[in-house]
């Protein structure tokens, strides 16, 4: 369970055991070798040779803990069927201290305990930082909002934390520095993108499309698949079974959970989703939304507010359909989502949750009143709104109520953008056997539909250690 502790005001989220739950086994056959016919260099199964060298892969001497032993046609002889378990890096997970220690805006917190936040349009205030001389900042409308409407979570998201925190640390889950502090400087080295999945999807838009007629599920039956850049956008990409899958594309290798489903296109070849003849029962957006860090580091393309609600959000919504929406702390995002998104795709808003991130030890990973960065993320959720009729037809299939103002407090992963999972936490304020899509993804879930120009990012095989074993 990646519900590590629920509280009234929460849950405590283990991202890293979610991911690892999903028990990424793969399925391969290969003729069997006995100790003295065993080739003197190491090899890896087929399918998923690696470079040896590479940092980010699985030791070369490395089968499966489960083998057995087939016997097959008189041409082929007997084969072995290897299983090969996968884990995700649990390194990626180790955040030991604060990304900005709590001293650093110390002096800047107490200024703005005096800040008249409501009239002023504009006000400067004198900020030190470290040993730098004080300066005058002034602060923009969009920021005096964002400030204010800080103060009034401020108590909630502080004392709900404090209640998750001191239960993770009572059971062992968070631990105090001193407890544990070995392999903590170590400096992670994260994996290059060697696949630009945009460019891909930007590529495929270009090939010859498929007919019309002839859009359909492709469903993944081999060990290792070698998907065409023709089928990208064109089609989603299924694996009903109940093992893992691997699949190709360029050259590089990417895992698959099982029974999940993924449509690798943009927001101009969503098509093939329309197509599938599904509506869902929880729509999760995380909209690339503009802002000036994403311009200067040029790590995605973003997309305006008016971009975003030309989504064919409205098509894919089952009757009483959940929304729920990823909002940076910009005011004005959140504004539009509330004012302006969700009623122009006929959803009203029921909730606002809130994505807190700490430490391994228990810290806010930026202090919790910090005027440029702060600790959370907010969650807008929203309900389709249903006409009587259909409300009349549904009455035997009643969810609770979503309960306003709820925390997920967990360690996030250092890769940027990878947010904590929601299955768990939804399940409840869904019907049973409801249908699941994440929108802008950018990693896969058993029993969920995913769509986004980057939607296997994290399935990459450099994300992922194979655990050791012999035959």
């Amino acid at each position: 369970m990646s519900v590590v502790h629920h509280l009234p005001p929460g849950w405590l989220l283990d991202h890293l055991s979610f991911i690892n739950k999903v028990n990424y086994q793969l399925h391969q056959h290969q003729k069997p070798f006995c100790s003295k016919n065993k080739p003197t260099s190491s090899v890896y199964v087929d399918s998923l040779q690696r470079d040896p060298l590479s940092p980010f892969g699985a030791p070369a001497t490395c089968f499966a803990p489960d083998s057995t032993t087939v016997s097959g046609n008189e041409d082929e002889g007997s084969y072995e069927v290897i299983t090969q378990k996968y884990v995700f890096r649990s390194e990626l997970f180790n955040v030991t201290k604060p990304y900005i220690t709590p001293a650093v805006h110390k002096e800047c917190q107490q200024t703005n305990k005096n800040e008249n936040l409501v009239t002023s349009d504009k006000q400067e205030v004198s900020v030190s930082v470290g040993k730098k001389r004080k300066r005058c900042v002034a602060f923009n409308q969009g920021e005096l909002d964002a400030m204010e409407y800080h103060t009034k979570i401020r108590e909630m998201i502080l004392d709900g934390s404090s209640q998750l925190i001191q239960e993770g640390l009572r059971s062992g889950f968070l631990y105090p520095l001193v407890g544990k502090q070995d392999g903590s400087s170590g400096r992670i080295t994260l994996p290059l993108d060697a696949c630009n999945l945009s460019e891909l999807c930007e590529m495929a838009k270009h090939l010859p499309s498929l007919n019309e007629m002839e859009l359909q599920t492709l469903q993944l039956m081999g060990d290792d698949i070698s998907v065409i850049e023709l089928d990208l956008s064109s089609q989603i990409i299924e694996n009903n079974s109940s093992f893992s899958k691997m699949i190709t594309l360029m050259g590089q290798k990417y895992l698959l959970p099982p029974k999940s489903s993924f449509l690798l296109s943009d927001i101009s070849c969503m098509q093939p989703l329309l197509n599938c003849s599904k509506t869902f029962d929880v729509i999760v957006i995380d909209p690339p939304w503009e802002n000036k860090s994403v311009k200067r580091s040029n790590r995605y393309s973003s997309l305006s507010p008016q971009q975003i609600k030309q989504m064919p959000v409205p098509k894919l919504a089952a009757a009483d359909c959940l929304i729920v929406t990823w909002v940076t702390n910009r005011q004005k995002h959140l504004c539009f989502v509330k004012e302006e998104l969700y009623p122009s795709w006929s959803v009203e808003v029921v909730a606002e949750w809130y994505w807190v991130k700490i430490t391994n030890s228990g810290e806010f990973v930026f202090p919790l009143d910090s005027p440029h960065k702060k600790p959370y993320e907010c969650l807008v959720l929203g309900r389709v709104k249903e006409n009587t009729a259909l409300s009349l037809r549904n009455t035997d299939v009643r969810v609770p109520p979503v309960p306003d103002h709820k925390l997920i407090v967990s360690v996030p992963c250092v890769l940027h953008s990878h947010k904590p999972p929601l299955a768990e936490v939804l399940k409840d304020y869904i019907k049973p056997g409801g249908q699941c899509l994440e929108l802008f993804a950018r990693n896969l879930q058993p029993g969920w539909m995913s769509w986004g120009n980057e939607v296997l990012k994290f399935q990459h095989m450099d994300y992922f250690i194979a655990l050791e074993a012999r035959c």
